[in-house]
């Protein structure tokens, strides 16, 4: 008998110490776990406000997490980092995580964040240039970056033209509003509809906005949450949480857009609150598609046309696995936590 209650009273021990074990579990916020970085793709603006507003309402806190955002000397280099595991999440864009997979960069999306393109041409209103066809003949301003290319190519084959060989290309950099302003150029590709328009607008140049997919170029994901496929493979759990954490703070921006910037400039006094309080409001409804209320889902179609468009245009190789480059697994787990 007194070996009986022995064995009772250690199993009665062991069974309270699991429940305290859980419960230390389930409230991480009283203990950081896990150091984590995340490289933002240019400097804090409207589309990172979700992820500030996580960080300040407590939410990866909440899941044992301590993040710090930052902005890398070269944003360019984020793929690079986030594949070698120096950080272990970045925002980046669909485009160059394709491009950067045919590298060999072991990178995944995880999250659609800006689920529709921000990419445009855009002209000054007072031009009469309204459609890609008007540009025949002008010159056309952009950054440099591979991709602008073809999506003005695209853009004004589908409006009737011959394409780039109509127009002059002039790279101007990322100083885009300023050549335009400047009559450097008469149109401009790598124009975020949802911040040069507004900047320019605010110093009276008024522009015409010519969106790419409206005139034929495939729609895709401008933002995306990117981590590395080892990560995935070694914790997936931390991953799980790290996502969770991110959905509530961009469902919390989407409840709250103007409170949300307020979160970005407590983080980020410098922020130009005259375009990111008008840029998160159209930025708001794209952090969805169409009529799903569900934040980052990510289509395996989207992915294909796109990556077929790439193709096309010789960006990257037909031997490319693009099923591969997205993963939906934790975003499917952050949802379900939240039925819970």
């Amino acid at each position: 008998m007194a070996i009986l209650f022995r064995l009772t009273r250690i199993l009665m021990i062991l069974v309270c110490l699991s429940l305290v074990l859980l419960s230390c579990n389930q409230n991480r916020g009283d203990l950081i776990t896990d150091k984590v970085k995340i490289a933002l793709d240019w400097y804090p603006n409207a589309n990172h406000v979700g992820l500030f507003m996580a960080i300040d309402e407590g939410y990866f806190k909440d899941e044992g997490l301590e993040v710090t955002a930052y902005t890398p000397e070269d944003p360019a280099s984020i793929l690079l980092t986030v594949g070698t595991g120096s950080d272990q999440f970045g925002i980046s864009y669909q485009p160059d995580l394709l491009l950067g997979r045919e590298k060999g960069i072991p990178v995944v999306s995880i999250t659609a964040i800006v689920q529709s393109p921000l990419n445009s041409v855009m002209t000054l209103q007072e031009s009469g240039i309204v459609r890609p066809r008007d540009l025949i003949g002008k010159a056309v301003g952009y950054p440099g970056i591979p991709t602008d290319e073809p999506l003005l190519d695209t853009m004004l084959r589908n409006d009737g033209a011959r394409g780039l060989e109509d127009v002059s290309l002039v790279n101007v950099g990322f100083n885009l509003s300023a050549a335009l302003i400047g009559g450097k150029v008469d149109g401009c590709v790598g124009c975020y509809w949802t911040h040069e328009s507004i900047a320019m607008e605010n110093q009276g140049y008024p522009v015409n906005i010519m969106r790419v997919e409206d005139w034929g170029v495939p729609k895709y994901y401008e933002l995306i949450l990117v981590t590395n496929q080892e990560l995935i493979e070694k914790d997936p759990e931390m991953v799980g949480r790290f996502v969770k954490a991110f959905v509530r703070g961009y469902e919390s921006a989407r409840e709250d857009p103007q409170g949300a910037i307020d979160a970005l400039k407590k983080a980020h006094p410098e922020i130009n609150e005259s375009i990111e309080r008008k840029g998160v409001e159209l930025i708001a409804p794209l952090w969805t598609d169409g009529d799903s209320n569900s934040f980052g889902w990510q289509d395996q179609i989207r992915w294909e046309e796109f990556a077929r468009w790439m193709i096309n245009n010789e960006l990257i190789s037909p031997r490319i696995e693009f099923s591969e480059a997205f993963d939906n697994q934790f975003l499917e787990y952050a949802l379900n936590a939240e039925d819970k």
